[in-house]
Order: structure tokens, then sequence, then C-alpha cells
């Protein structure tokens, strides 16, 4: 999470959407960046507004506006199966290694997912409780420039963004079987995704 003070903005971090290459950039520019524990670095929508947005508004009296990047649901779920792939999660409860994205996509879709497919949801980060959308500003990974460009602008200066926690390459396929139901048991998660700005 980035939080950038005079310009009253505060960055959600959503795992798995290029966050970690705008902190890279920006980290050195931002009032404040929470970056352990985890729970701090990734809290979700209802997380900063229950315990971060009233100590910003006690300490500084103004209301923040908050920020947050969405991926397209596939793709997202993929980054994760990439990533929990990797050589260093072998013989781990979160590795993916051996596994089909199918399986990998079926399990996730499991009210108690096994550990290796327990990756979260884009929906519960980005909705408060009432279902809306509940950051001012979301954007689709899948539009950086759109992204950057609000960024440069908000900020005042030219951002380039390095390459940082880029899952391993592997090609994917998900079955249209396992896509229908995907879409059909997880619409939630296209739903936000559409809510994105493009």
């Amino acid at each position: 999470m980035l939080v950038f003070w005079k310009e009253r903005l505060v960055l959600l971090a959503m795992p798995k959407t290029g966050t970690t290459a705008i902190e890279g950039a920006l980290a050195p520019r931002a009032s404040m960046v929470l970056r352990d524990p985890p729970i701090l670095k990734h809290a979700p929508v209802y997380r900063y507004r229950r315990f971060l947005q009233p100590f910003f508004e006690q300490a500084g009296g103004q209301q923040m506006e908050t920020l947050a990047v969405v991926r397209e649901p596939v793709e997202w779920l993929g980054s994760w199966y990439r990533y929990r792939g990797r050589d260093d999660l072998v013989g781990h409860p979160n590795s993916t290694r051996g596994i089909s994205f199918d399986d990998f996509v079926t399990e996730f879709m499991k009210g108690k997912p096994a550990e290796f497919a327990a990756v979260g949801s884009q929906a519960k980060f980005l909705l408060t409780p009432e279902g809306q959308i509940g950051v001012d500003h979301l954007f689709r990974y899948e539009a950086q420039d759109r992204l950057i460009g609000f960024l440069e602008s908000r900020l005042g200066m030219a951002i380039t963004l390095p390459r940082l926690n880029v899952s391993p390459s592997v090609t994917l396929s998900l079955s249209s079987g396992v896509a229908a139901k995907l879409r059909q048991k997880c619409a939630a998660e296209f739903d936000v995704w559409q809510a994105g700005q493009v």
C-alpha cells in the first residue's frame, strides 16, 4: 500500500495486479509505504475503511481518495498458478507443480479450496459489505497506459514501471467447461473487472 499524503491518494495493493512494480517506481515519492506485514500491505477495502481511513482522517482531517487495479479473472488466476509453480515452492502445500490449470481453477471455486488454490478474491478485496466498488478509482491491469497517465497527472511526475515479482512463463489453457463454470460461479469476479476503467 502506498500513501501520497499531499495528493490525498492511497493505492490499495491487490496481489498479482502489478502493484509491486508500481511500488518499486513510486515508493521514494510516497509519504508512507506499507510493505509488512502482508495483512497491511494487501489490506482490502473493508480493512482499509475500518482501520486506516479513520486514522488518516484523524491525523490530517482530510478524506483520502483510493485507487486499486483489477485484473481479468482468468489472467489473474493464471498469474497465481504460474507464481505458485516456481521451483522454490516444490513440496510446499501452496505449490501448483504437477497440477493442471483446470484443476487449479476448479479448486479455487470451492468454498474452502486447498492451500495451493487459496488465493483470495478480487471481488472480496474491492467490494464494500453492501456490494459496491469501494475505491474511488479502479483501473484494469490490462489498461496500464490509463493507470500510468492518471498517476503521472496526479503526482506530477513521469513514471516508468520496472518488471518486478513476475510469474514464471507458462502457456496456460482453460477448458471451455471450467471457464463457463468459473463465469457462473464467480460472476462477481468478472463484474468487478468490468467496472475497471479501460
